[in-house]
C-alpha cells in the first residue's frame, strides 16, 4: 500500500516538473525511461501523457511489438512495446513500475509506448554527449548517445521521427 502511495507522489511530481519543464524552454530536457534495463530519453516536447498501464485489446496479425489498443482517456491508442520494437525484449512479465508514455498530441498519432519504467526528467546539464561508435547508417528516429554523471549511458530517441518511420507504423506483420 506504501509503495502505492509513493509511486502516486512520484507520477505526480513527475507530471509537475514535466509541465514546468515544457514551459520554461531552456536548452533541451527529456523524460527519461527504462526499456530492457536500457535508459532512453524522449525530448519533452515530443512526449505526451503518461499513464498506468491499461487493458490493451489485442489486434490480430499484428506484429508482436504491437501490444494492440488500449482506451486512454476515453481515446483509442495503439500500444507498442517499445523494446519489443527495438528486439531487444526481456522476457520478463509486465512490472508494476510499467507505463505508457503517449505521444505528444502534436504528432497526430494516437500511439503510446510501453517503458519498464520512468526514471524522471533530464536535462542537457545533467549529461555529456558521446561521440557515436556505431557502423553504418542508424534509423532517423536514434538521436545522440548521451552518459550521466553516474556512468549510465542514454539514447534519445526522436519521437516526431519514430511517428513517421514506415517500419514503425507497419504494424501487420
Amino acid at each position: 500500500m506504501a509503495n502505492k502511495e509513493a509511486l502516486r507522489e512520484l507520477q505526480s511530481r513527475l507530471a509537475e516538473r514535466l509541465q514546468a519543464a515544457r514551459t520554461q524552454q531552456q536548452g533541451k530536457s527529456w523524460l527519461a525511461v527504462e526499456c530492457s534495463s536500457r535508459g532512453f530519453l524522449f525530448p519533452l516536447k515530443e512526449a505526451g501523457e503518461i499513464f498506468a498501464m491499461a487493458p490493451v485489446v489485442p489486434v490480430p496479425h499484428s506484429h508482436i511489438w504491437f501490444l494492440g489498443v488500449a482506451n486512454l482517456r476515453g481515446h483509442l491508442h495503439g500500444v507498442v512495446d517499445l523494446a519489443g520494437f527495438f528486439g531487444v525484449k526481456a522476457v520478463e512479465p509486465l512490472r508494476e513500475q510499467s507505463r505508457l508514455v503517449a505521444f505528444n498530441a502534436s504528432l497526430d498519432l494516437n500511439c503510446a509506448l510501453l517503458v519498464d519504467r520512468l526514471l524522471g526528467l533530464r536535462s542537457e546539464q545533467q549529461l555529456t554527449a558521446q561521440t557515436d561508435d556505431t557502423t553504418g547508417p542508424k534509423p532517423p528516429f536514434v538521436g545522440a548517445r548521451y552518459k550521466d554523471q553516474a556512468g549510465r549511458v542514454w539514447q534519445e530517441l526522436n519521437l516526431a521521427a519514430l511517428a513517421n518511420d514506415e517500419a514503425f507504423l507497419r504494424i501487420v506483420g
